[in-house]
Parts: C-alpha cells; sequence; structure tokens
C-alpha cells in the first residue's frame, strides 16, 4: 500500500496543513507549508531519493488530505493543533517519563501551604520549578520555613490538631507559625506566604535587606536572643540563595534551551531563568521519526515546550542553539504569550556562555540515555524476535496486551490489561475493568467477559474510523500482536473462542502463561511452548505477566478498600456517602472514627449533632448516651447544605 497521488493541479497553491491517513482513516503524519502543491509533490516521487522515515510514512499511507488558511501563521497554529489531536506516529514525539517535582504555594486556601508536587497543575496553586530532584526543593524549603513560617501539613494534618489544639513539632522548631491553632493572624499569615512567593519569585534584595534591619534593631535594642534568632534566618536564608545559580541581570527572565542530537533521537535541557536565577531545570527526549533539519528540529523543541501550559509561562526572550527553520514560529509564540518574544542565537557573552553549559547538560544526558537505551533495545529487540520464533508469530509482538483476573470468594471481580509496546510498559494504554455480569468464582466467564468488551470496543473503533475519517483515534483503536492471559489451558481457550467468534482469529494472535511451571501454551498445540529459562523471551513474558497481576490486585484492593467504607459506616442515619467519605478523610481512617469519642465527634462543626450521636452509638451501643454534643447543630439528621452527596 502507498499514498495514492492527488490529481495534478487538485493542490491549491497556498498555506496550509496536509495530513497523511492509513487505510483506517488514522492520521500517521501532519505537516505545513507556505505552498502545499509544491510540498505535497514533494512526497510523490522515487522512494529511492527520500529519507527512509519519509518512504515508510508514504508507504504506510492510503491518503493525503489538505486544509488551506490564509497565511504561515494559521497553517504553523493547524499543524499544532493537528499534532496534539491525533499524535501521528510519524511525526516526531516526545518521550519523556519523567513526572518533575514543583514546589507549589496552595494560595487559594484559607491558609496556604507550601509542598512538593508532581503532575497536573491545578487553578488556585503557585508552581515554582521544575526541579531535577525532589530532595533540592525539600532542601530549600527547610532552610526558608525558619523566615517564612508557612505550613507545609496536608489538610487532615492540620484539622487534627485544630480539633486537638495543640501544635505539631514544626511550630516548636519554629518552621511554622501555628495557623492551627490560633497562633498566627490572618494577616501576618499573609505576609508571611507574600513574602515566600516574592522570594521564590526571585525578590531576594529586599528580603536580605529586611532581615538584616531587624537583626541589627534588635541588637541595638539589646535583645539579643530575638537578634541571634534572626541572624540564623537570614543565615538560612543566604544559603538558599546561592542554591540559585546567578546568570544574568537581575531584571531578566529567560530561558536557555540546549539541543544534542543524532539521526534518531535529540536530547533537550531547559534552563528556566528568572530575574536572572536559575529557578529550575527540565530535560526529555525527541524521537525524531521524520527527517529534521536542525532548525527544524528547534521549531519542533519550542513546539513541545510553549505549546501546552508551560511551567513557567513563556519568557520574553528564548535562547536557543540554531535559529528555527519557520520564522512564523516567532509569531506563533507571541500569540501564545500575548506579548513580545524573542528567539534569540547568542554568539558571544554571557548568555553563549550559559547555552554551552546547558548543552553539556544535554549531552551528558544523552550519553546516559544512549548506554541505557542500547543495552535495553537489544535486550527488547532480542526479546520479541524469541518471542515472534517460539510462537510462529506472523511479525515480531511490537504491542503485547495480558490480561489478568482479581477477586475475593468469586466478590468484586475485576480485570486488568496491561500493555507493552516495543517492549516497554505503556502505562497510558492500561485499562481496568469492573466484571459486570459474572455470579460467583468463575475466572473463566470473568475473562470472557473483559476480552469481549476489550476486542469489540476495538472492532467499533475500527469501524468508526472507516466512515468517520477525521475522528481521532478511541481508547481501544490498536490491536494486540500477541494478546496473553494469565492462566493455563482453560483461559488460553477462552482467549481463542472470543477471538473466534469476533472474526479476528486471523489477525489477532493470543497464547497463554502458566504461573506454576512459567509454561506458554498456543491455539492448537496440546503441550507446552518450550521458552528456555533465563531466555530474554520468557523474562519478557514473566514481566508483562506479574505487570498484569501487580495492575488488577491494585484496582481490587481499591474497590474494598471503598466497600469496607461504606459497609462499616452503612445505615447511619444522615450519614450518606459524600458526608462518611469526608468523615473517614478527617479523622484519619475507619478505625478512627470507630474509636472516636462523643468530644472528638462534636468537634466536627459540619457534622450535625444527630448524626454525630448515631455514629458513636453505632460502635459503642453499651456507652450513655449523652443527651447533647456540644456544638449546638441542626440535631434534625438532615443534610448539611455545604456537604455535597454527589460521587
Amino acid at each position: 500500500m502507498a499514498a495514492h497521488k492527488p490529481a495534478p493541479g487538485s493542490v491549491p497553491q497556498s498555506p496550509g496543513s496536509y495530513q497523511f491517513k492509513d487505510s483506517a482513516g488514522r492520521v500517521i503524519y501532519v505537516g505545513k507549508a507556505a505552498n502545499l502543491r509544491s510540498r505535497v509533490a514533494s512526497y510523490f516521487q522515487d522512494p529511492g531519493a527520500l529519507h527512509p522515515r519519509t518512504a515508510a510514512m508514504v508507504a504506510a499511507a492510503e491518503t493525503v488530505e489538505w486544509i488551506e488558511v490564509r497565511n504561515e501563521l494559521e497553517a504553523l497554529m493547524l499543524e499544532f493543533n493537528l499534532i496534539k489531536q491525533h499524535r501521528p506516529r510519524f511525526n516526531v514525539r516526545l518521550r519523556d517519563d519523567k513526572s518533575y517535582p514543583f514546589l507549589a504555594v496552595t494560595v487559594d486556601e484559607e491558609w496556604p501551604r507550601a509542598v512538593v508536587m508532581r503532575g497536573t497543575k491545578r487553578k488556585g496553586t503557585r508552581y515554582f520549578g521544575p526541579f531535577a530532584h525532589a530532595w533540592a526543593i525539600r532542601e530549600t524549603l527547610d532552610l526558608l520555613l525558619r523566615t517564612f513560617p508557612v505550613r507545609t501539613c496536608s489538610a487532615g494534618k492540620f484539622n487534627q490538631h485544630k480539633r486537638l489544639g495543640r501544635p505539631c513539632l514544626l511550630f516548636h522548631i519554629e518552621k511554622c507559625s501555628g495557623p492551627c491553632v490560633g497562633e498566627v493572624d490572618a494577616t501576618t499569615y499573609a505576609s508571611h506566604v507574600g513574602s515566600l512567593l516574592a522570594f521564590l519569585d526571585g525578590e531576594t534584595d529586599s528580603v536580605v535587606v529586611r532581615l538584616r534591619t531587624e537583626m541589627e534593631e534588635a541588637s541595638t535594642a539589646l535583645e539579643y536572643e530575638r537578634a541571634a534568632r534572626v541572624r540564623d534566618r537570614l543565615g538560612s536564608v543566604q544559603r538558599a540563595i546561592e542554591k540559585q545559580q546567578m546568570v544574568g541581570e537581575r531584571d531578566e527572565d529567560f530561558d536557555a534551551i540546549g539541543i544534542v542530537d543524532d539521526d534518531l533521537e535529540a536530547a533537550v535541557q531547559v534552563f528556566y531563568v528568572r530575574r536572572g536565577r536559575v529557578v529550575g531545570r527540565k530535560g526529555f527526549i525527541l524521537d525524531k521519526v521524520e527527517d529534521l533539519s536542525a532548525g527544524a528540529l528547534v521549531d519542533r523543541v519550542l513546539a513541545e515546550m510553549y505549546g501546552e501550559s508551560p511551567p513557567l509561562g513563556i519568557p520574553p526572550v528564548v535562547v536557543v542553539p540554531q535559529a528555527p527553520a519557520d520564522p512564523a514560529r516567532t509569531d506563533w509564540l507571541r500569540e501564545l504569550r500575548g506579548g513580545a518574544v524573542e528567539v534569540r542565537v547568542p554568539r558571544r557573552g554571557d548568555k553563549r556562555d550559559l547555552l554551552e553549559t546547558v548543552a553539556v547538560n544535554a549531552r551528558e544526558e544523552f550519553v546516559r540515555h544512549r548506554l541505557r537505551r542500547a543495552a535495553d533495545h537489544n535486550t527488547r529487540s532480542r526479546a520479541l524476535t524469541e518471542l515472534q520464533d517460539l510462537l510462529g508469530l506472523p511479525e515480531a509482538p511490537l504491542r503485547i496486551e495480558c490480561y489478568d483476573m482479581a477477586h475475593l470468594q468469586g466478590t468484586d471481580y475485576v480485570g486488568s490489561m496491561v500493555v507493552l509496546e516495543d517492549g516497554l510498559p505503556a502505562k497510558r494504554e492500561y485499562r481496568r475493568f469492573k466484571v459486570r455480569n459474572v455470579e460467583g468464582n468463575n475466572d473463566y466467564a470473568a475473562m470472557e467477559e473483559v476480552l469481549t468488551r476489550r476486542l469489540s470496543a476495538f472492532l467499533a473503533e475500527r469501524d468508526l474510523a472507516a466512515t468517520e475519517r477525521s475522528e481521532k483515534p478511541g481508547k481501544f483503536a490498536y490491536p494486540p500482536q500477541l494478546l496473553l492471559v494469565d492462566g493455563g489451558k482453560g483461559q488460553l481457550a477462552v482467549a481463542e473462542r472470543v477471538v473466534r467468534e469476533l472474526g479476528l482469529e486471523h489477525e489477532i494472535p493470543v497464547a497463554s502463561l502458566a504461573k506454576r511451571f512459567e509454561e506458554v501454551y498456543v491455539p492448537g498445540d496440546p503441550a507446552p511452548v518450550r521458552v528456555p529459562r533465563g531466555s530474554e523471551a520468557l523474562f519478557m513474558l514473566q514481566r508483562i505477566r506479574d505487570e498484569a497481576h501487580r495492575f488488577a490486585n491494585t484496582f481490587h484492593r481499591e474497590l474494598r478498600s471503598k466497600k469496607m467504607v461504606s459497609s462499616s459506616l452503612e445505615g447511619i442515619p444522615g450519614l450518606g456517602d459524600a458526608r462518611a467519605r469526608r468523615l473517614v478523610k478527617e479523622m484519619g481512617g475507619v478505625n478512627a472514627v470507630k474509636r472516636a469519642s462523643p468530644e472528638d465527634l462534636a468537634a466536627l462543626s459540619w457534622l450535625p449533632t444527630a448524626v454525630a450521636t448515631a455514629i458513636h452509638a453505632r460502635f459503642h451501643p453499651d456507652a450513655p448516651r449523652a443527651s447533647h454534643l456540644g456544638h449546638g447543630m441542626d440535631t434534625s439528621g438532615t443534610q448539611d447544605p455545604a456537604i455535597d452527596d454527589r460521587d
């Protein structure tokens, strides 16, 4: 199969974006061009004259389509949006399995706290970083808390000490001002938070001056003990400042990007500079699936960095080793920032020196990455080749899916699907299933339901892609090249029956791995396949089987835990699901609720008296009944309007 060349003259000569699609209608490559006719025609020439990756893309495609726009900037923005929407397999891909830590301040809370956070950003929180290591944040935060004593505890810990009326250890060692017990008023606490945010933003001089003045005033007033405390706080701040490398003028904000690459991959390192100091850094790897010049690679790096929620926003200056190939890239950054942006290639001076430092970091990381990948890639390739030969597969199983079931004496059946792509766990592809239609202890029926649901979803999405060709691929759009089930001949028979009934027996190979003797079974052979002990193939099968087992058991434990909470507190008048979850969270667990005294329950101002009485009576039936619990709440047992009972 290869893409059909459009009829001569049918492609417009205007700017726009073009998309190559495969036989199922999935977008496999997105590009942009100032002249669509000229750019699209360049793909339809002698395949030997094309770059090997470009030739592979054209061979995998069936059709090419295009969208016209008014100018090159619109073409660039359209290309970016289409790449984000479709994630085409032949476009450059960001591969970054790290979750970088940030120092976050929850400014939307009544008493904001400073905490190390990873993952998705949320509104109402200020982020500083990212940092290469979480310990670096904690070390810096520990130095700052003596000067800016904001809380770092969780909501549960805060509420616990608020009920007890006693502060935690951090208050006693002067690393928290004690808002939980009223040791600081809201205005003073807000001043602490504001000063911390200003310091983290780079406004360090004013803090140093203020502390030095306060220390001198205390010394002049002969308050030597207070002067010593302020001196210690000043020392902590100065040590924190030393950790932020000064690389520019105090009013400069910019990002410095270093890139090192080979024919297949590129390593990228970014230093975030705010007010002249390096406040964070990040690194990632790009798969160069398409053929790129040095300038085009910079284009792709800028798109990946700033296209979606950059951690510290877009600065007015971005320092790069090579000018972007597309002049419209700078205009695109200006549109996103809503202000001026300069993409600069420094030739001399401090920024050139910094860029070389960033490039050294990128080069060192690339060396480490290639050493890891060299070892991993060789073993993975060997394992996949062994599996193809041993199991008689039509091709190397680049996508392996493994299924496992978990239950407790036939209850709360769940299934797991884990995925290896190119021999590596693809955790974004993992799926978990609640088994709906199985009564009692029946692993075979549960496995049949899970496999039927997964493969039926694949067929539905394939049909949808064929009829609505512009649709984005769904969760189950790609079939496995090896479907593996945890178990022996019985589980294999179930998998074989499901793929046969769905008409997929010629498309999806199946196998099973029995745990007892690590025996591998395939359809049509009553004897297990002999997979050599210690081989890379067996190790890969064991790893995915164990991962499926872990994933299923984790999901099952989550469901059991939720069920235990609901069953222990079920039937208490006035205690709905949402209120029960809040009670368990604030008390610190179901056992803490069971042990709670009437006074502990009374301290929860949102819990009506009648409900608190009913909770205590449930777990202490022999205790004398109190006439009231003392917080004067509504005793009707009706739902508090501040509590949301939705799931």
